[in-house]
């Protein structure tokens, strides 16, 4: 497994990985970590890995896209000083394409996209000893879907950034996939976005995957 002794893995994004983390942020900066995938990745490793005290930090916010990273990037990910960050947005940055056509402004097309992800790696990768980027994902099986042909182009932006960056990539859509081949989306997800706990059960083992997480060790 990736992660070595007393690390701290830092978990940034939207609402899919904010997931009702404690608030305010000055009580529960190191606090509670929500009840999603970040919730299941910390837990998994302590069960698995307890003499590493690894420390995992949720620093997703409801709502925001690839700006609002840029924006908040210095308090909640640099101040922190991770040894480990994970990376996944992009959702709404595409979403508001679609659910929200006439407000142009909240649309973040893939130009922009690249260049402000890209800035944020570019800037913190050298600090760190790993890094993991996640897709974006739609949890929508036809490819031919606008929106999940979008989300899939948003998702090749991130696999470039992981190959030039040394970082451990995660297709969530390719995750999802197999699981859409056998029941219907909102199974997982009712507006096809935020899953449940199965669909973040889903999250959380392809990002243990990317880490080289031993599911054996300990049993």
């Amino acid at each position: 497994m990736l992660l070595g002794q007393n690390s701290k893995l830092v978990m940034i994004g939207d609402s899919i990985t904010d997931c009702e983390r404690a608030r305010p942020r000055g009580e529960g900066l190191f606090g509670a970590i929500g009840k999603g995938y970040v919730s299941l990745v910390d837990a998994l490793l302590t069960a698995a890995y307890p003499e590493l005290g690894i420390r995992v930090v949720n620093m997703g916010t409801s709502g925001n896209n690839v700006r609002d990273l840029t924006d908040r990037w210095e308090t909640d990910v640099l101040d922190l000083k991770p040894d480990w960050l994970s990376i996944m947005i992009g959702t709404n940055d595409i979403w508001r394409q679609y659910d929200l056509p006439a407000q142009t402004e909240q649309h973040v097309y893939i130009d922009e996209y690249e260049e402000k992800l890209e800035a944020l790696v570019e800037r913190t990768r050298p600090t760190l000893q790993g890094l993991v980027l996640m897709t974006p994902f739609y949890l929508e099986p036809n490819e031919a879907d606008p929106m999940r042909r979008t989300m899939d182009q948003y998702g090749r932006v991130v696999q470039k950034l992981a190959s030039k960056y040394d970082a451990r990539f995660v297709d969530t859509q390719a995750a999802f996939n197999k699981v859409l081949g056998h029941i219907y989306p909102a199974t997982l997800a009712w507006d096809r976005v935020h899953p449940n706990m199965s669909g973040h059960a889903v999250l959380a083992r392809a990002f243990l995957q990317a880490i080289e997480y031993d599911y054996n060790r300990g049993l």
